[in-house]
């Protein structure tokens, strides 16, 4: 019998998704004598599929280190956040960084430190807590900044002052027009916010 009828006979034992099956069944590399288990299961558990593969691990992992260059995971993956503190025509002239999953108001302490000349500061709901409240007005700053849906009593705000927020966001608009600022290039944060404060330069004060 030649080899070709061997195989058109093997073919047609099957169905045409799935024309050829292997021989031998396929066994689990961790069932063998010395084989390494990478799962939690007991011996008669299966390995996960997923585990059988090439590339990276599937659990996530941060890297070492990561937090401190202002790395962190989000819902949009690992991701930096920019701070920026403009002024009136919405020319940002002080900048801080922190991790994608770090709450705006932790960086509001030092984002704010040491500003005078201030009648308000205007800022999002990610601002909104009453410590800062507190700290804006003993300094004689009047806080525009909405309210949380989740608070208990509405804050009462300037709304049509609060319509000249649009200059932050369009200095972010602004500065990712850079791609070095958009993709973020740079590993160190420090190399990566020199990189943020060229473009400021660059965009509004050059």
């Amino acid at each position: 019998m030649s080899l070709d009828r061997l195989s058109k006979r093997i073919r047609s034992a099957h169905n045409h998704l799935q024309p050829l099956q292997p021989l031998v069944a396929q066994t689990p590399l961790a069932q063998y004598p010395g084989g390494r288990r990478r799962g939690r299961g007991g011996p008669d558990q299966h390995l996960d599929r997923r585990e059988l593969r090439q590339g990276s691990t599937v659990g996530l992992r941060r890297k070492r280190g990561a937090l401190a260059q202002a790395i962190g995971l989000s819902r949009g993956g690992k991701t930096t956040k920019i701070h920026l503190l403009t002024d009136l025509v919405g020319r940002p002239f002080r900048l801080r960084l922190t991790a994608g999953n770090v709450s705006d108001i932790k960086a509001a302490p030092a984002l704010l430190a040491g500003l005078t000349g201030a009648k308000h500061l205007l800022a999002d709901k990610g601002y909104d807590a009453d410590h800062l409240r507190q700290d804006l007005r003993a300094e004689h700053i009047s806080p525009v900044i909405p309210g949380r849906s989740n608070r208990k009593h509405p804050i009462d705000y300037d709304k049509d002052r609060y319509k000249e927020r649009h200059l932050v966001e369009n200095a972010f608009c602004r500065i990712k027009d850079f791609r070095r600022v958009a993709t973020r290039y740079d590993k160190l944060a420090a190399n990566f916010l020199s990189t943020v404060a060229l473009a400021c330069l660059l965009g509004y004060w050059l």
